[in-house]
């Protein structure tokens, strides 16, 4: 098939398009022979479940609201009702001051900073060309091939922190960290997907600093953050000001197929992601916006991501934790501090082989991994620890996750040879 310069760029060999076909994979046969710890999907948490299926039950049993969600496009800026209840809970728990005008929807995440990211960075009308700067690698994998041109990302190492024995923790490295004529914005993710790191308030507050003063914007990715989902396990409170590109998602709410993101900025870029999304695809669906209205509007969206979702979560990663401590014993490894997010990310400190080679040693066994070296686009340079990492997810059921972390500490032993 004969493809243009976008169409072989978007289609080419990858890591997102690898996970997404091990996912498939795992849960061909209804996934009875797979161990799928590599795909980012949250767990089905039994009171949000049941949450959201009052919630479609209301809508069902409301004369005319169901046939308002799945008959009618939305705006292109998104469901109205559900933009001005976000603006209200954040002004009424923040006081942040914003309106529905700062806020628009999208397809999800993903789209999102397809959009962003390419708004921001790529070729300049004046001919200059620009990047999106990655201060703390790893980084989320769904970044590395949303450019559109070539020479997209720059990142920098981390500093690391060494805390008990097989711990670790990852800093932003503002020695190391610089930034030139040609960094068009910022991006971060807290928490940090692969990692589970949480930027402290002095970092967040450094890394707004240096996007003002360079007048470029900083976008943060809050997929797994407060105040929802909350699956951060440290103490942090939501950050937003004008220069900030805040995004959201209803997705580790338990609503992936829902496919909704959300987008807090300032009213330049949100007008400007609307007409990305009426051009790209009319407008962005309105399912996850309807189901989620009334918990918005009472505010119980806060506390459900708080005294549901986010002890779900720790207590599946202290579990998590536990078992590998246990099975790795001695061996040359440390896993890095999970402060949120639902992944251990584990650095295996002078493996014998790569952590590629580790991955298809293990889906053979069909154990399904993610191989660390797609989480640091724009690195530039060799570096081996970007060989010696891998990314599990820890939230599905523990008849998964228990014989998938089993197989990989005997797997990792025998490379180790015993």
């Amino acid at each position: 098939m004969n493809l243009s310069r976008f169409g072989k760029k978007l289609t080419g060999p990858s890591g997102v398009p690898m996970l997404m076909e091990d996912m498939a994979s795992a849960m061909a046969n209804g996934g009875k022979d797979s161990l799928l710890l590599g795909g980012g999907n949250p767990a089905y948490i039994p009171a949000m479940q049941q949450r959201l299926r009052q919630a479609m039950a209301h809508i069902l049993d409301t004369p005319g609201a169901f046939e308002k969600m799945v008959g009618n496009y939305p705006a292109p800026q998104g469901d109205v009702e559900f933009l001005d209840a976000l603006a209200e809970l954040f002004n009424r728990e923040y006081g942040w001051g914003i309106s529905a005008k700062n806020i628009t929807l999208t397809n999800g995440s993903q789209s999102a900073f397809f959009n962003l990211f390419n708004m921001f960075a790529g070729e300049y009308p004046d001919g200059s060309h620009k990047k999106i700067l990655l201060p703390l690698a790893p980084e989320y994998i769904g970044y590395a091939d949303v450019g559109l041109t070539e020479d997209f990302f720059i990142s920098f190492k981390p500093e690391i922190e060494f805390l008990e024995p097989h711990l670790f923790k990852y800093h932003v490295d503002f020695d190391a960290l610089t930034i030139t004529d040609d960094v068009g914005a910022i991006c971060v993710s807290r928490p940090t997907n692969p990692t589970g790191n949480v930027l402290t308030a002095e970092e967040l507050a450094r890394l707004s600093d240096l996007a003002q003063a360079h007048n470029i914007p900083l976008m943060i990715d809050n997929a797994y953050g407060t105040p929802f989902p909350q699956i951060i396990y440290s103490d942090a409170e939501p950050i937003w000001n004008e220069n900030i590109i805040l995004s959201m998602s209803l997705s580790k709410l338990g609503m992936p197929a829902a496919r909704t993101g959300i987008i807090i900025a300032n009213e330049e870029t949100t007008h400007a992601i609307t007409r990305l999304n009426a051009v790209t695809s009319l407008a962005p669906g309105s399912m996850g916006a309807r189901l989620a209205l009334e918990l918005v509007q009472s505010g119980e969206i806060i506390s459900l991501s708080h005294d549901v979702i986010r002890p779900y979560y720790h207590n599946k990663a202290l579990q998590a934790m536990e078992q590998l401590q246990y099975e790795l014993g001695d061996l040359d490894y440390f896993i890095h501090k999970p402060e949120g997010a639902f992944f251990l990310w584990i650095w295996f400190r002078g493996m014998p082989i790569s952590s590629q080679e580790l991955y298809e040693r293990l889906k053979a066994q069909r154990v399904f991994i993610i191989p660390g070296h797609y989480f640091f686009p724009g690195l530039p340079g060799e570096w081996q620890h970007t060989q010696e990492c891998i990314r599990i997810n820890y939230a599905l059921d523990e008849n998964v996750v228990q014989p998938g972390l089993h197989a990989i500490a005997e797997t990792v032993k025998a490379v180790y040879g015993g």
